[in-house]
């Protein structure tokens, strides 16, 4: 989807009074911080030099800030807001989040500030009758989502999002599943140790009916035998595909398809229990979480953590919820292990600003 994000205006709060050796944060000054740029050579005054630096500032932002893909979906909209201290050398310090609109928003905008400390830029201070003082800044950051394309680039396939008639199994949804659990084979090199887990499979089926997968996302390292068995279930639906309409031709679209491998035999009959059990338990925490009972929500998913500490799925809900809860540290082990099990790079910008 096309998005953009603005930046606009500089919020500065009433202050206090300059004192000798002053170590106040003030709020307001006579002279505000402005961000560094090639505006300080202008020779000018400093209203327009202020203005070029909100200019300057915009310009940083559109290049850094990343609408979270949570957002987009969920069509969160507004104004995140983070504050940080612009100090009396121009350092930054003390970043944090003030306002954040969830689905990772408040990252997203905190991630510009923790940028700028990264690459040590330096501000040009505020000042207050003529001495270098410290300022709070407060950075608001809109988030706007704008009509999308009806396609993205995977690769050098043209994947439609839009259309006129969806791409659909033959029979629907329901035989679909009849289809695949059928197809889908139990790997027997996974029974003696009663390997289980789900292997995600995103197909692309093209205008012809042609079936390529596009992407294979192993949530619990199942291994070759089980991407194997996945994959050729998933291309064997070759010629049982509506193809998706744009504009009255038929088009490249892609299908996500979920795949489940639970061992048959008996002696993993209680495993098999524990583990659709843990995902209840998961599944029951996110709904505590989202109605607002945040800590008995991450009790929950941590109860089904502890008793499948190598599932990314689970580690990645309780990472997100941790995430949502500005828990940065925790989200940070939670969804660097997802990283490395699923080899999913979905947090890859993420894990940079809160694995600090």
């Amino acid at each position: 989807m096309y998005k953009y994000i603005s930046l606009f205006g500089f919020l500065l709060i009433v202050g206090s009074v300059v004192a000798q050796t002053d170590t106040t944060i003030y709020k307001v000054v006579e002279q505000m911080p402005r961000f560094p740029s090639a505006c300080e050579a202008l020779d000018t005054t400093l209203v327009y030099k202020q203005k070029c630096a909100n200019q300057a500032m915009l310009e940083y932002v559109y290049q850094r800030v990343i609408y979270p893909q949570e957002a987009i979906d969920e069509n969160i909209q507004g104004t995140a807001v983070v504050t940080f201290v612009v100090e009396t050398d121009g350092r930054i310090s003390q970043p944090q989040i003030v306002r954040d609109l969830g689905g990772g928003t408040g990252i997203a905008a905190l991630g510009v500030v923790l940028q700028m400390k990264e690459e040590s830029l330096r501000w040009i201070p505020g000042k207050q009758q003529g001495k270098a003082v410290r300022v709070q800044f407060n950075l608001p950051v809109r988030f706007k989502i704008k009509d999308p394309d009806p396609f993205i680039l995977i690769g050098r396939d043209t994947v439609y999002t839009e259309f006129e008639k969806a791409l659909d199994f033959k029979g629907g949804a329901e035989a679909l599943q009849v289809y695949l659990d059928t197809a889908l084979d139990y790997p027997t090199s996974g029974n003696d140790s009663c390997q289980m887990g789900q292997i995600d499979i995103q197909v692309l089926v093209e205008a012809d009916g042609d079936v390529r997968i596009l992407d294979v996302t192993d949530f619990n390292d199942l291994g070759f035998d089980f991407w194997y068995s996945a994959i050729d279930a998933a291309t064997s639906t070759y010629g049982d595909w509506e193809p998706a309409i744009y504009q009255g031709r038929k088009v490249n679209a892609a299908f996500d398809l979920s795949l489940s491998f639970l061992p048959t035999i008996e002696t993993c009959t209680q495993k098999v229990d524990d583990f659709i059990t843990a995902r209840e338990v998961a599944d029951a925490g996110a709904v505590l979480f989202n109605d607002g009972k945040i800590e008995e929500g991450i009790t929950k998913m941590t109860e089904a953590v502890t008793a499948f500490p190598n599932d990314a799925q689970l580690r990645i809900m309780r990472g997100q919820a941790y995430l949502n809860n500005n828990q940065l540290a925790e989200a940070c082990v939670d969804l660097s292990l997802a990283k490395r099990i699923a080899l999913v790079n979905w947090y890859d910008s993420v894990l940079t600003l809160i694995c600090r």
